[in-house]
């Protein structure tokens, strides 16, 4: 169903057209349906502007949608309209029908709201938006846009000083299901091995259901994600081919520090600036994050060393790894220094989803520590010390630690649970049910 027959049956109140509701109704016909929790419960009833920035096939639409078909419900006819970025060319195209759904609008809605779906794909959108509202239109509307492109959303944003309203916070970020949610929703029927299905699905709702369901990630759905991420990319003006390289590199080197220059030349990259911008646009589609040494005397992240480049979007890597990961079986048959590479790539995931569910400054402040003789993988903004280990772990592995240091407690993700004064063992199960 186009925009315009869309907007005229919401501007109707008429809700009982299925085809007004693609993504929910897609979502809500799957065997498991998952509840997503980004901090945004409910919308606020003041006008101002949200954005919700995430990465594809994680389920914004379909929150979009559901939000949308509330809103319409709860406030009438005429309260609550509709876009879609994709289908509009440019930001004239945009100004234009912004300013034809304006009057769409009931006088007599003590709310009004528009959502806007994927409106980073209209370039420049924060001029339309900017230019609507400086004429004196939608001021009294709540606008929600979403987008794939976390930089250009919130670069957009922070180009809007003084139009998004008096909203307490304006800016979200859509994130994976829990683990919780995961096995809840799914009754644990995977036992043991819910983990690795998790792990493999990324925390994407529609994964999550296809692996509980039929027991594997659908190949349409890796496509989608590949097209997305490599679409994005070439779009920008680089190489799909460098691209892979980097991606290849990063696979390869995972779990021990790499610099940016020696990225650059084992991808065959001109330099590492080449090599930096391609790390930067996967950290803007929020799939990779450059975790820097911490400095634990000065209580900061060494930006001159090398880094580790950590997924935070395990449904990025099932699309882009070599191994085509699409079952549990896949992964029980990688060898195991790769399962215990993409084990702390999902714990990474989990503990960036927890920093910006907490709220956190700089969620992305994730580094880690190393000296001479020991590392720990994780730092977090949180001061929180994390260690992962695919097999077993044990006391005498971490006597060190409370004697370097005294005041840090630190949490061990391995397979064999254990407790002693300021370290404690647990599994993946109970980590990533702990939040």
């Amino acid at each position: 169903m186009d925009v315009s027959t869309k907007n005229m049956l919401l501007g109707r109140g008429e809700l009982g057209h299925p085809e007004l509701w693609p993504h929910k109704a897609e979502a809500e016909a799957h065997k498991y349906y998952f509840t997503v929790d980004f901090g945004l419960r409910e919308l606020p009833l003041e006008p101002g502007l949200i954005t919700v920035r995430g990465p594809r096939q994680y389920g914004k639409s379909t929150w979009l949608e559901t939000e949308l078909y509330k809103s319409v419900q709860t406030y009438g006819a005429g309260s609550t309209f509709y876009l879609n970025g994709d289908e509009l060319v440019d930001a004239d195209a945009l100004t234009r029908v912004l300013e034809e759904t304006h009057t769409l609008f009931s006088p007599h809605a003590k709310v009004k709201r528009l959502f806007i779906d994927e409106i980073t794909a209209v370039a420049h959108w924060e001029k339309s938006v900017k230019r609507v509202i400086d004429r004196g239109l939608f001021r009294d509307v709540l606008m929600v846009s979403t987008g794939s492109k976390a930089l250009d959303l919130r670069r957009g944003t922070e180009r809007l000083p003084g139009r998004k309203g008096k909203l307490r916070r304006s800016e979200f970020i859509f994130l994976p299901i829990s683990y919780r949610e995961f096995k809840t929703r799914t009754q644990n029927i995977l036992g043991e091995k819910s983990w690795v299905a998790y792990l493999l699905s990324g925390g994407s709702p529609l994964a999550c259901n296809d692996i509980c369901q039929v027991g594997c990630i659908p190949d349409y759905l890796v496509q989608m994600i590949r097209d997305w991420i490599f679409g994005d990319v070439v779009a920008s003006g680089r190489s799909r081919m460098n691209l892979t390289h980097v991606l290849q590199q990063l696979f390869a080197h995972g779990g021990n520090p790499l610099g940016y220059a020696k990225l650059a030349r084992e991808a065959g990259l001109a330099n590492n600036t080449v090599a930096s911008g391609y790390i930067e646009q996967l950290s803007d589609l929020l799939c990779v994050l450059p975790a820097w040494a911490w400095d634990a005397n000065k209580c900061t992240h060494v930006m001159r060393k090398p880094c580790k480049f950590q997924f935070i979007n395990l449904a990025a890597v099932v699309a882009t790894h070599p191994a085509q990961l699409r079952s549990i079986s896949d992964f029980e048959q990688l060898p195991t220094a790769t399962q215990g590479l993409l084990l702390e790539w999902l714990v990474a995931q989990e503990l960036w989803r927890r920093s910006v569910l907490a709220g956190t400054d700089n969620p992305e402040a994730i580094g880690f520590w190393q000296s001479e003789q020991h590392e720990i993988d994780f730092v977090t903004a949180e001061n929180e010390w994390v260690e992962v280990k695919l097999g077993s772990s044990g006391p005498m592995e971490f006597m060190w630690f409370p004697k370097v240091f005294p005041k840090k407690n630190l949490t061990v993700v391995c397979s064999t649970p254990f407790e002693m004064q300021q370290v404690r063992g647990i599994s993946i199960d109970e980590f990533l049910m702990a939040f």
